[in-house]
């Protein structure tokens, strides 16, 4: 018996130390640190102890760039985490600085408005790389750490709205004051130094200064006393020079008026020219150039504004270029202004829409976006659209044959389909809101490229008339896009065009109801009525008024696709 017991003690130590072996080469092969996923697995553990995200824990054990969390965000390349935004989601853990400061890329942590316990440790200094910090609205205490002063690329801090203890002393610099009680402070937009509040400050970023003796605070009055003084000086001063800076603009003004009305007394035909004055207008913000694809395919933003330009289309909110560089590539650029959208927010919404990638949704290449009006670049597409197209067949001038009809449904289905499908339950789905025969563009080998993806939302509804594509319920929604879809279907049925003012769900129900079927269908598809009735079923079921009544746009891709195996078949 004492045998067995020492030969099962020997198996059990084997065991511990084959574990141990493999957790030493797991560290050695990691460099001897945390991996990123380890490291963040750590960190969500940390503060949402309670699992209010609700995430598989064994998820978390994969590379953090190889499946969709949300708030968590990724370089373009999927290789390492950049962002960490988990707001006003009820998270009620610590701080696990440890764990955060070895996401060594980690440029933006946003946990607001949650319930965060506990301090921030001094050990954050070693969170080299963070650019934005927002921790305010939790209930943080203790003391603020001096250290932050060290996070020298740190550009926008906010601990506002926690329970601090300490005072900190405040320099002429962009600062945090907390007091001895919490914080309640006004929230600002801008990166410009606070005025106080009645209770507390919030600024960005940070610095702290010792307190000063009494001695030092006596030769602070002193200081002050002599810069008022001076500062007096230097204001008559100033106002001095622009009493006469302003008679001197006067007086050559008044000479210019009368050498102006010389003129005219002399030539009445001619008229005086007219001075501009530039008005003083704030500075925008602007971003460089963000593109979605090779590095080999960059190029500056001044190399696209002084390239050569042609305007295709224009409306009130946008216009259209295509644009050809020194390089010879060529370039659509879209030009959108009127846009109801703040800056981060339409840089975060062209990140993800920069990174989708589907045979049948065009690409987008770039943006470059400023407080006034934002550039989303594409690659140009020769072939024109799915409306160009159309008008040339109506004019004779080629073919459009069932099988390349067929295939522009199933491109266009499949393309909304990964749309509603490609984001899962931590994203938010964007829908498209504007489907019809222009902006479904056409490959070089005739594939259907889905088009003006990803800010319709970001649109004034006003600016937009209603056209024959648009939904009753005129909203954004899958089932919007459904609708939209199936006018685009009884198109390429029917071999007419909403462009020219009919209302084609109408006419079609008018010619179903009436025993007509057989004739609505165009002379290209008569020929294969056995196929295109079942497409005619789902694209009656797509346009009627009511959205719950209509199919999904994965119900639809499904009955398309089955009449495309039973046409193979």
């Amino acid at each position: 018996m004492f045998k067995h017991r020492r030969r099962n003690s020997v198996q059990i130590l084997k065991m511990l130390l084959n574990f141990a072996s493999i957790s030493l080469l797991f560290l050695f092969c990691n460099g001897g640190e945390f991996s990123e996923s380890t490291s963040l697995s750590n960190f969500i553990r940390a503060v949402d102890p309670e699992n209010r995200l609700r995430i598989d824990r064994n998820t978390l054990l994969l590379h953090p760039c190889s499946y969709k969390l949300k708030g968590i965000i990724c370089d373009l390349r999927a290789t390492t985490v950049v962002e960490i935004r988990l707001v006003n989601l009820s998270l009620t853990g610590i701080l696990d600085v440890d764990y955060m400061c070895k996401l060594q890329n980690l440029r933006v942590l946003s946990l607001a408005r949650n319930c965060i316990k506990g301090t921030i440790p001094n050990s954050i200094s070693k969170c080299t790389s963070l650019r934005y910090l927002d921790l305010s609205r939790n209930s943080l205490s203790g003391n603020v750490p001096v250290v932050l002063t060290k996070l020298k690329n740190l550009r926008r801090l906010d601990i506002s709205e926690n329970h601090f203890t300490t005072v900190v002393h405040i320099t002429t610099q962009k600062v945090i004051r907390v007091k001895e009680k919490p914080l309640h402070s006004r929230r600002f937009k801008d990166n410009f130094p606070r005025k106080e509040s009645e209770t507390g400050y919030v600024m960005a970023p940070i610095s702290l200064m010792p307190r000063r003796t009494r001695q030092d605070e006596g030769k602070s009055k002193m200081y002050k006393r002599w810069g008022i003084g001076i500062l007096v000086f230097l204001g008559f001063t100033i106002i001095l020079l622009l009493v006469v800076l302003f008679l001197y603009t006067r007086a050559v003004r008044g000479a210019k008026e009368t050498e102006t009305l010389k003129t005219l007394a002399q030539s009445p035909s001619k008229s005086p020219p007219i001075e501009v004055m530039d008005e003083q207008k704030p500075e925008e913000r602007l971003s460089e150039l963000v593109f979605f694809v090779e590095k080999e395919e960059w190029f500056e933003l001044e190399d696209l504004l002084g390239a050569a330009a042609d305007l295709h289309t224009q409306s009130l909110w946008s216009s259209l270029y295509m644009v050809q560089l020194k390089n010879n590539a060529i370039y659509a650029v879209k030009r959108l202004t009127k846009l109801k959208v703040s800056f981060e927010e339409f840089g975060l919404t062209m990140g993800k829409i920069g990174n989708l990638k589907h045979q049948n949704i065009l690409p987008l290449v770039g943006y470059n976006s400023t407080d006034g009006e934002k550039l989303l670049i594409y690659r140009y597409q020769k072939n024109g659209s799915l409306l160009t197209l159309f008008e040339s067949y109506i004019q004779g001038e080629r073919n459009f044959p069932w099988k390349l009809r067929l295939s522009m449904a199933v491109g266009i289905a499949r393309g909304l389909d990964f749309i509603y499908r490609r984001f899962d339950d931590h994203y938010e789905i964007i829908p498209h809101g504007n489907i019809k025969l222009s902006n479904i563009l056409l490959s070089d080998s005739e594939e259907p490229l889905i088009s003006e993806y990803g800010y319709s939302n970001f649109l004034d509804q006003s600016l937009f008339k209603s056209n024959r594509y648009t939904a009753p319920e005129k909203t954004l929604s899958e089932k919007a896009d459904v609708f939209s879809f199936g006018v685009i279907l009884l198109e390429l049925l029917t071999g007419k065009i909403v462009e020219s003012g009919l209302d084609l769900p109408r006419w079609v129900k008018s010619m179903v109801r009436d025993e007509w079927t057989g004739e609505v269908f165009d002379w290209e598809v008569s020929n294969v009525e056995m196929y295109a009735f079942p497409l005619l079923n789902v694209s009656m079921n797509c346009v009627v008024n009511h959205p719950e009544d209509r199919p999904s746009i994965a119900e639809v891709l499904l009955k398309i696709e089955e009449v495309v195996s039973s046409q193979q078949d």
